[in-house]
């Protein structure tokens, strides 16, 4: 399956537990003031690989505890990711996701592809970055705002349990 990609981090300890691989997806709609990726918005921009392309990648890489996702804006190529997601799950792998969206507003859409990626991803940070509530010292996001859940206690219970509370 095809995806729109800026780029690809091979080795991250800064985009979630552990050693990941990070997915730039390429093409975001919330164009934040102090985004640290800019290069991402045009959804123009970067290049076309595939899901099979990334999951060769995983698998050279013994070392890996997940992959994430960041962007640009990985809901807004939301079939590929899902499906690449169930794949790394199916390696033992955890499955990470960065989005300028809300889990609130991600639900509303009502859209299928959206929800498939929604039931694949272990932990989403969601929200725009803020750069008014920019704060380095956090763990795995940069502005205050940004919350870290833990989705397989929302999908359990309905009720969003947020990981690293360091605020």
């Amino acid at each position: 399956m095809k995806l729109q990609i800026a780029g690809i981090i091979d080795d991250s300890m800064v985009d979630g537990e552990g050693m990941r691989l990070t997915v730039f997806t390429q093409g975001c709609p919330h164009h934040c003031p102090g985004c640290h990726n800019p290069a991402t918005h045009d959804f123009r921009g970067g290049r076309e690989t595939t899901t099979e392309a990334i999951l060769a990648e995983v698998d050279a890489n013994p070392l890996l505890a997940g992959i994430t996702f960041s962007g640009g804006e990985p809901f807004m190529q939301p079939a590929p990711l899902a499906r690449l997601a169930r794949e790394i799950h199916a390696r033992g792998l955890t499955v990470w996701s960065y989005t300028g969206f809300t889990l609130e507003e991600l639900q509303q859409r009502c859209n299928p592809a959206i929800n498939a990626l929604l039931a694949e991803v272990d932990v989403l940070i969601d929200g725009r970055f803020l750069e008014e509530q920019r704060d380095l010292t956090l763990a795995f996001r940069g502005s205050s705002n940004q919350r870290i859940i833990d989705m397989h206690h929302w999908r359990k219970t309905g009720k969003i349990k947020l990981l690293y509370t360091d605020t």
